[in-house]
C-alpha cells in the first residue's frame, strides 16, 4: 500500500507540474523546453531551412550540346527520359542494382537513375539513341538481334551499352571478362547465355571491320 501510494504521489506531481505550466503556446512552448524539445516558430524554421535553386547545366547528349535547368533532387534518368525524350534509357529497380538505366558518361558506364543531373555538367554522355549510325546499327546492337540477346528487351538497353563499353576497352574479352563487365545488369528473363554469345559475335565483328 504504501509503494502504491508513493506511486501515485509522483503520478499527480508529475502531471501537477505540467498543468502548473499554463495552457496554450505559452505552456507547450515552456514544457517542450523542460522536455528538452525546443519548437522553432515557422519564421525560424524559414531562417534556418538550406535554399535550393535550379541550376543550369550544358552537356553533349548524343552528339548534340543541350542547355537546361535541372533540380538538386533531379537524377540524370529523369533529365533523358523526362526532358529530353530519350526513353531508350529505362527506369526499372530505380536504385542503381539492375542496370537497366544505364548510359555512357565520358565513356564510362554509369546508372543514370542514381546521377545527380547537376554533376553533368561539361560531360558528355551516350544512350541507347546515340549508338547507331544513321540506319547502320551499332555491332553491338546488330549482335544483339542475330543472336536473339533479348527476350522482353526491358533491360537490353543497359546491356547494351555496358557491352558497347566493354568493347571499347578490350575486343578481345573472354568469357568471363564478359560476366565480369556486365555483372552490374540484371536479365529477369533470364537469358545471360544468348546474351554473353551476342557479345562474343560483336568483338568478332568489330575486329574485322
Amino acid at each position: 500500500m504504501e509503494k502504491m501510494s508513493k506511486k501515485r504521489k509522483k503520478i499527480f506531481s508529475r502531471r501537477a507540474f505540467l498543468k502548473g505550466l499554463g495552457g496554450g503556446a505559452a505552456g507547450t512552448a515552456l514544457a517542450s523546453k523542460f522536455l528538452g524539445r525546443g519548437l522553432a516558430s515557422p519564421s525560424q524554421e524559414k531562417e534556418t531551412a538550406p535554399v535550393y535553386s535550379q541550376k543550369t547545366v550544358t552537356f553533349t547528349a548524343n552528339g548534340r550540346t543541350v542547355s537546361l535547368e535541372v533540380e538538386p533532387r533531379e537524377t540524370l534518368l529523369e533529365v533523358l527520359r523526362q526532358k529530353l525524350k530519350l526513353t531508350g534509357t529505362k527506369k526499372t529497380c530505380d536504385r542503381g542494382e539492375c542496370g537497366g538505366c544505364t548510359v555512357l558518361l565520358d565513356g564510362q558506364p554509369v546508372n543514370s537513375c542514381l546521377y545527380p543531373a547537376f554533376r553533368v555538367e561539361g560531360k558528355t554522355v551516350t544512350t541507347i539513341e546515340g549508338l547507331a549510325k544513321g540506319e547502320e546499327l551499332h555491332p553491338v546492337q546488330q549482335a544483339f538481334i542475330d543472336k536473339d540477346g533479348y527476350q522482353c528487351g526491358f533491360c537490353t538497353p543497359g546491356f547494351i551499352m555496358s557491352s558497347v563499353a566493354l568493347l571499347s576497352k578490350n575486343q578481345t574479352p573472354t568469357l568471363p571478362e564478359i560476366k565480369t563487365a556486365l555483372s552490374g545488369n540484371l536479365c529477369r528473363c533470364g537469358n545471360y547465355s544468348k546474351i554473353y554469345e551476342a557479345v562474343k559475335t560483336a568483338s568478332e565483328r568489330m575486329r574485322k571491320s
